[in-house]
């Protein structure tokens, strides 16, 4: 009777803790998405070219990369309580400090603010469900909380559209406060405060290094301002850093990412592939308004309402895929679709004034569609084969991975758009719809060379259960 009447007062405990946690993930993938159809916006405000505004984006995405390989020593030795709370706390208040940026350099310094919290939430709160929640049900709790993953970017491009619009673009980030204030109260009430039962050093040298070479390649690719000769010193540092990890963690006892890990070849596989293929499909959540804004003359709410058909076919596709995969294999589905994904984002180049509205809706959804199949398969492919001991680690890997191709994605979509300005000219919208034609087309052909990289796939591999995992969010 003593342990059935527990479970009962756990059971609503449980359940408050399943929203709390669904609703960090949600104001991550929020903010992930609200700021790309106020850019513009944003520009005009800070006095910026609206075409140079990428490192707002690749600021968030690459500290979040950044801080996800510490986010679970980070709970172990803090308490997911006091770091889940510290996480919004971070958040809120990087949002407030966004809302107050009277410069570009403010800005980006306030979105690394607030991307160290949203680096923290969904880990942290994924493993507090994991210690708390039966076996049985973590799989129905994880899929719960995956929901708010799919409603951000949803409603993300519109909600942000409509608050520069018609508030301005300061709210995009002020909604964040008593959303914010709230969940600071529910973690002190719902969240356990867990810690892991055997403390273990961390590789405080090795992620170091893995930090300077990450930082240092987005860099690289953004150019940050540097000349030709800086951008490449920046870059071999980079790499040179990231050698540099491997290389020690082949002697370490207790590395961030175990080398062994790659000698399970579709996780290696996976995770290149992710790397290289996100690349070019990344970019898009920052290309697309940019492009519809600067050079077509949408508004922010009319812009940002054209970016629905990609979520909603991204949404209805996630059906199809496990029959897709169980019938032809992952090989097959990956090589086609990363070429399928590169036509559809060259085709944008395509894209001109006075088109039929019904072309570039049927544009957006082909592409959300496939590309919402490729990141399941290439999610999926890379963590199938992870036993236990390993699963965690590829996770938060494949999750470093995911946040990684994002900043490096649009860090380079940017230097590829400066460049062909740079040709064209941006005297008209005219000049700047040919920078982004040649774009658009370059980013699909990066995409359509990371199809070589899944043709090394074993070709027998199927998918007879096929789960999708929830890493970062970002599909």
């Amino acid at each position: 009777m003593t342990s059935e009447a527990e479970a009962a007062a756990a059971s609503p405990v449980r359940k408050s803790l399943l929203w709390l946690v669904a609703v960090g993930f949600f104001m991550q993938t929020l903010d992930a998405t609200i700021i790309n159809t106020a850019l513009p916006a944003m520009a005009a405000s800070l006095g910026e070219s609206p075409l140079r505004m990428q490192s707002v984006v690749v600021a968030y995405a690459l500290t979040m990369a950044m801080l996800i390989p510490a986010s679970g020593w980070i709970a172990d030795r803090f308490g997911t309580r006091r770091v889940f709370f510290s996480a919004i706390v971070l958040f809120a208040l990087g949002s407030v400090l966004c809302a107050l940026s009277h410069s570009l350099g403010q800005l980006v310094a306030a979105r690394v603010v607030q991307g160290l919290g949203g680096a923290l939430l969904l880990p942290v709160g994924r493993l507090s469900l994991l210690r708390t929640v039966p076996r049985g049900e973590f799989l129905q709790a994880m899929s719960f909380v995956a929901i708010p993953g799919l409603i951000g970017p949803l409603l993300g491009p519109t909600l942000g559209g409509w608050l520069v619009q018609y508030a301005s673009w300061h709210w995009i980030f002020l909604i964040n406060v008593p959303v914010g204030l709230a969940g600071c109260i529910a973690t002190l009430k719902y969240m356990p405060d867990l810690r892991g039962a055997a403390f273990k050093r961390f590789d405080s040298v090795g992620y170091a290094m893995l930090a300077f070479g990450m930082v240092a390649i987005s860099l690289a690719l953004d150019g940050v301002g540097l000349r030709q000769g800086g951008v490449l010193v920046v870059l071999i540092f980079g790499f040179a850093s990231i050698a540099g990890y491997w290389l020690r963690a082949s002697r370490t006892p207790e590395p961030l990412f175990a080398p062994s890990l790659f000698r399970v070849p579709t996780l290696s596989i996976g995770l290149i592939g992710n790397l290289f293929s996100r690349l070019g499909s990344s970019c898009m959540p920052f290309l697309v308004p940019l492009l519809l804004q600067v050079s077509m003359g949408y508004s922010p709410v009319h812009a940002g309402l054209m970016m629905l058909p990609i979520a909603l076919a991204g949404m209805a596709m996630k059906r199809f895929a496990t029959p897709l995969i169980t019938r032809h294999g992952y090989r097959k589905v990956l090589v086609i679709n990363t070429i399928l994904v590169g036509c559809t984002m060259a085709s944008f180049g395509l894209t001109a004034p006075g088109q039929p509205m019904a072309l570039h809706v049927l544009q957006l959804l082909a592409f959300g569609a496939v590309n919402s199949l490729q990141f399941t398969a290439m999610n999926t492919i890379t963590l199938k084969d992870m036993d236990g001991s390993m699963a965690s680690s590829g996770n938060s890997l494949l999750s470093m991975v995911q946040m990684l191709a994002m900043s490096m994605g649009v860090a380079a979509a940017g230097a590829v758009l400066a460049g062909y300005n740079g040709v064209f000219g941006t005297d008209t919208p005219a000049h700047t719809l040919d920078a982004f034609q040649a774009t658009f087309a370059t980013m699909g052909l990066i995409t359509i060379a990371s199809a070589l990289i899944f043709w090394h796939l074993p070709s027998e591999v199927r998918a007879p259960h096929l789960a999708q995992p929830e890493v970062s969010g970002q599909g």
